[in-house]
C-alpha cells in the first residue's frame, strides 16, 4: 500500500471512530472506546461500596475484607471495571481469571488455586464472602499491574490503573472489525422512517457483513427501543456487539406497518401480506362505480383450446372481413418440434390485402407466465406497424410463421389486422416444412374435446371504464375477470356452432380513466392464482412484478402513486396469457 493510500485509510477509520464517539453519549449508545486512560477505583473497608471515577457502586461484599493482617478485594467487580476476564468454567468447576501476567484458576470447592499451573492453598490467597470470591490485595500489583495504597483516614483502598486497550489483532495480524452506527436524530414519531447511519469500519478494509438485532424501518409503539449490530470481516473476524437506543414519541406519522409501507416503499415494491393483513386492508373492498364503453368495431378470434395439442392440424379457424384481433395461446404436447402458423386463405375472386396495425409476439418458451407477459408488453407498446400481405383469390398465404416450436414449449401471439375483403384465418400446428397443403391437415377442433380453455370469436376487443377517483375516502378497487363486476364476454365458435365465453376476457384491452385523481397508491393483488403482466399508467410502463410472479393473496405490488395534482389518471391493461383471474387493482388513499 502506498503512503498516501495508508494515510487516507487511517484517516477514514479515525473519522468513523470520532463521529461515533461524539454522538454515543447523546443518543444512547453502548460505551465503546478505542483508547483507555488512567482510572481511579476506591474500595470502602467498612461498607459494601465502591467508587469508580467518582461514580458510586453498591456491592454484595465489603469493598475490602480484612482478615488478620491480610486484605481481600472482590475479583468479579474489579474484573468488570478493569477489563480483566473473570468467568466460571462449568467443565472444570473453576473460576478462570485471565490477567495480563498469569493465568489463574480458583477451585473453591477443593480449596485450591493454580497460578500458571502451580498449586497454592486457597486460604493463603483467597476468601469466600457469601459465596463471592475475594482475592488478596497484592494481586492488584502482582497480576493486574495496578498501583494501590490503603488510606487509613478514609478507610478505603485506593487503586490507580491504566486499563489495557483490548487487542483487536489475531495471531495472523488481522484486525477485528468495529461495529458502529447512529440514528439521523435522537427521537422519532410512531411510524416515522428511521434513518440509520452506518459508521462501522474494518481496519484491514476487507468489507463487512452485517447482523442487526432489533432494527426496524419504523417503530409503532412509543418508548425506548434497543438496536444492536455486529459486523464480520472477510477473514471471519467478528466485532463486539454495538448497542444503541432510540426514543419513539407518542406523536404519529403512520399508524401501522402497512400504512407506512404504502406511503414510503419505492414504486414496484412487493409487500408481503399475511391473512391478518389481507382481511384488515384488502378483503371485500367496495368497488368503484364505473361507466363502461365497449369497442365492437373489431372482433376477437381466440385460439386457446385445446391449449395443449398432441397432433398436427388446424386448431381454430374463422373468417374476417374488416377489423379483427387474432389471439392464440398454445402448448406443444408432442414429442417433436412443429411450426405454429396462422394461415390466411382468400375464398373470393379478387385479391385481398391484410394490413397489420399492432402485434405482440414472443419466442416459444417453457415458461407460461413469461410468454403471456412478453406478448402483452409488445402489444401494449403499440409500435407503429404497416406490414401488408396480399392474398391472391382462391389461394392461401402464411400470415405468421413462428420459430421452431419445441416439445413442452408454449407460444402466445396477438395481432390487430384489417382486411379489405373476406379472409379465413386458420391457427395451425404444422410440419417444419409448410409446403404441405392445408387440406391434408386434420381439423383438431373436431377431433379433440374442448378443455377448460377458450376457443371462439367474440365481439369486443376493448373496454373503457370511466371512474371517479377524485374524492373517495376509503380504499376502493377494480375487479378484473370475475364474471360479476367484470362479466366475461359471450361469443360463438363456428367450428362447433356453440356459444362460448371468454373466461377472463383474454385478448381484451382495458382502458381505465378518471379525471383529477386524488392522492393515492395504486396496488395490484392477485386472487385467482399467479400473475405476471404489464400495465401502462399515465403513459409509463409498469411491470407486475419486475421479475418472477405475484402469488395470490401473498403479496401486493405498489404499481403507482398519484400526488393529487394530475389532471387525469389513465391505466391500460390486457389480461396476460398464463396468469389467473380474478385480479384486483386497489386504490389506497394517502392522507
Amino acid at each position: 500500500m502506498s503512503r498516501n493510500r495508508w494515510k487516507v485509510s487511517v484517516g477514514l477509520a479515525l473519522l468513523c471512530a470520532l463521529i461515533a464517539a461524539s454522538v454515543s453519549s447523546v443518543w444512547g449508545a453502548s460505551p465503546s472506546s478505542v483508547s483507555t486512560s488512567t482510572m481511579e477505583i476506591w474500595l470502602s473497608a467498612d461498607e459494601p461500596v465502591a467508587y469508580v471515577e467518582g461514580k458510586k457502586f453498591e456491592l454484595d461484599t465489603p469493598g475490602v475484607l480484612k482478615d488478620g493482617n491480610s486484605r481481600f478485594v472482590p475479583i468479579k467487580f474489579l474484573g468488570e471495571q478493569m477489563g480483566i476476564d473473570v468467568k466460571y468454567n462449568e467443565k472444570t468447576n473453576r473460576v478462570e481469571i485471565g490477567t495480563p501476567r498469569a493465568k489463574i484458576e480458583v477451585d473453591s470447592a477443593n480449596k485450591a488455586v493454580y497460578i500458571n499451573g502451580v498449586y497454592l492453598v486457597f486460604d493463603t490467597v483467597a476468601r469466600l464472602f457469601n459465596d463471592k470470591l475475594m482475592v488478596k490485595e497484592s494481586w492488584l500489583f502482582d497480576f493486574f499491574g495496578a498501583k494501590y495504597t490503603f488510606n487509613a483516614d478514609q478507610k478505603r483502598l485506593e487503586i490507580t490503573y491504566v486499563k489495557k486497550p483490548p487487542s483487536r489483532v489475531d495471531e495472523k495480524g488481522n484486525s477485528r472489525p468495529v461495529a458502529r452506527f447512529t440514528f439521523g436524530k435522537p427521537a422519532y414519531k410512531i411510524g416515522e422512517p428511521i434513518q440509520y447511519i452506518d459508521l462501522s469500519y474494518d481496519p484491514d478494509a476487507e468489507g463487512l457483513e452485517y447482523e442487526w438485532t432489533g432494527k426496524e424501518e419504523a417503530f409503532f409503539t412509543p418508548g425506548t427501543h434497543v438496536v444492536k449490530l455486529k459486523v464480520k470481516d472477510g477473514q471471519g473476524l467478528v466485532s463486539d456487539t454495538y448497542t444503541r437506543s432510540i426514543e419513539i414519541t407518542k406523536d404519529v406519522m403512520y399508524d401501522s406497518p402497512m400504512d407506512f409501507k404504502l406511503h414510503t416503499y419505492p414504486l414496484q415494491s412487493l409487500i408481503k401480506t399475511n391473512w391478518t393483513e389481507v382481511y384488515a386492508y384488502f378483503n371485500d373492498l367496495p368497488a368503484f362505480d364505473k361507466n363502461v364503453k365497449e369497442d365492437r368495431s373489431r372482433k376477437l378470434l381466440v385460439s386457446d383450446s385445446p391449449e395443449t395439442f398432441e397432433d398436427k392440424g388446424i386448431l381454430y379457424a374463422d373468417q374476417v372481413n374488416g377489423k379483427a384481433r387474432l389471439y392464440a395461446d398454445h402448448l406443444n404436447g408432442m414429442k417433436e418440434k412443429v411450426q405454429f402458423v396462422i394461415m390466411a386463405t382468400n375464398p373470393g375472386t379478387k385479391p385481398v390485402t391484410i394490413k397489420t396495425t399492432n402485434k405482440g409476439e414472443v419466442y416459444p418458451s417453457i415458461y407460461a407466465n413469461l410468454i403471456g407477459h412478453e406478448a402483452s408488453v409488445e402489444f401494449l407498446l403499440g409500435d407503429k406497424h404497416d406490414d401488408e400481405l396480399v392474398v391472391p383469390p382462391g389461394q392461401s398465404r402464411v400470415y405468421v410463421q413462428m420459430p421452431d416450436f419445441l416439445p413442452g414449449q408454449g407460444v402466445n401471439v396477438i395481432y390487430d389486422v384489417e382486411t379489405d375483403g373476406l379472409v379465413e384465418f386458420a391457427f395451425m400446428a404444422m410440419d417444419a416444412s409448410i409446403e404441405t397443403p392445408i387440406s391434408t391437415y386434420p381439423l383438431l377442433y373436431k377431433q379433440l374435446p374442448r378443455d377448460q380453455h377458450i376457443r371462439g370469436t367474440f365481439p369486443v376487443t376493448e373496454k373503457r371504464w370511466d371512474i371517479d377517483a377524485s374524492s373517495f375516502t376509503t380504499t376502493q378497487r377494480l375487479i378484473f375477470g370475475d364474471d360479476d363486476y367484470d362479466a366475461w364476454q359471450k361469443g360463438y365458435d363456428p367450428t362447433t356452432k356453440l356459444e362460448v365465453t371468454d373466461d377472463g376476457n383474454y385478448g381484451v384491452v382495458y382502458k381505465i380513466h378518471s379525471d383529477k385523481p386524488r392522492k393515492m397508491a395504486i396496488l395490484l393483488q392477485a386472487r385467482g392464482g399467479p400473475f405476471k403482466g404489464p400495465f401502462k399508467i399515465n403513459g409509463e410502463f409498469v411491470l407486475a412484478p419486475p421479475s418472477g410472479v405475484i402469488t395470490a393473496f401473498e403479496t401486493v405490488q405498489i404499481l403507482a402513486r398519484t400526488t393529487g395534482n394530475e389532471p387525469s389518471l389513465d391505466i391500460e391493461f390486457t389480461p396476460p396469457a398464463g396468469s389467473a383471474f380474478p385480479m384486483n387493482l386497489i386504490f389506497y388513499p394517502l392522507d
